[in-house]
């Protein structure tokens, strides 16, 4: 199956979140249509993480993304649950202003409250859009990939690249570059491809046609 957004909006909660479910598509993609990468909040309310902000900056260059395409909202990290109205608000200004097609957000198997809660407000404010789940794997539990992308050897270089800028998540375990290919590969063994980025299908959106 091939499928196509002309505008594409990627959708995280934290810094990090975009580029460990979605570095590598985005990579591939990112030269082919339109994208819009928002994270939630930007983490500088905790004084241990002040530099992750200019990370994700220098991460999404990595993959090929113009700072102009990213955007930073307001929202503070861990108390996303008490702010759901103020979501879904900022979600529609989002839609109307930026008109997406396809959406990418964190999957339904996330237990991390702000992930969860994002992807609650995100399935209501973009109603008969198609919205799928990608996996932040410290936080997902019983996720599996339903809707698999090829992606190629040279993308999941730029991935692990992308994810390199990030001095401050350095030391975790989620960041290791064997673990980051070896997700890949599987989802791509999973595809019958040599790799393959996965998400679960929240909601698909489409029609039948012939190609003209």
């Amino acid at each position: 199956m091939n499928f196509f957004g002309k505008k594409i909006l990627f959708l995280g909660a934290h810094p990090d979140d975009i580029e460990i479910g979605c570095g590598a598509l985005i990579h591939h993609i990112v030269d082919q249509t339109e994208i819009l990468c928002v994270t939630l909040s930007d983490n500088q309310k905790n004084p241990d993480l002040k530099n992750v902000k200019e990370e994700h900056l220098k991460s999404m260059q990595v993959l090929g993304v113009a700072e102009e395409k990213i955007i930073f909202g307001p929202f503070i990290t861990r108390v996303f649950p008490d702010m759901r109205q103020e979501i879904l608000e900022y979600f529609l200004k989002l839609r109307k202003d930026f008109q997406p097609d396809l959406i990418f957000v964190h999957s339904k198997q996330d237990v991390h409250q702000d992930h969860l809660t994002m992807t609650d407000e995100a399935l209501r404010a973009f109603r008969g859009i198609t919205v799928l789940g990608f996996d932040v794997v410290r936080s997902s539990y019983g996720f599996f990939p339903h809707f698999l992308v090829e992606v190629s050897a040279e993308n999941v270089q730029k991935k692990i690249e992308a994810l390199a800028q990030y001095e401050t998540y350095r030391d975790r375990y989620y960041f290791n570059s064997e673990l980051t290919r070896s997700i890949m590969v599987r989802h791509g063994a999973l595809a019958e491809r040599p790799f393959a980025e996965g998400f679960d299908i929240l909601r698909i959106v489409g029609e039948f046609g012939k190609l003209e």
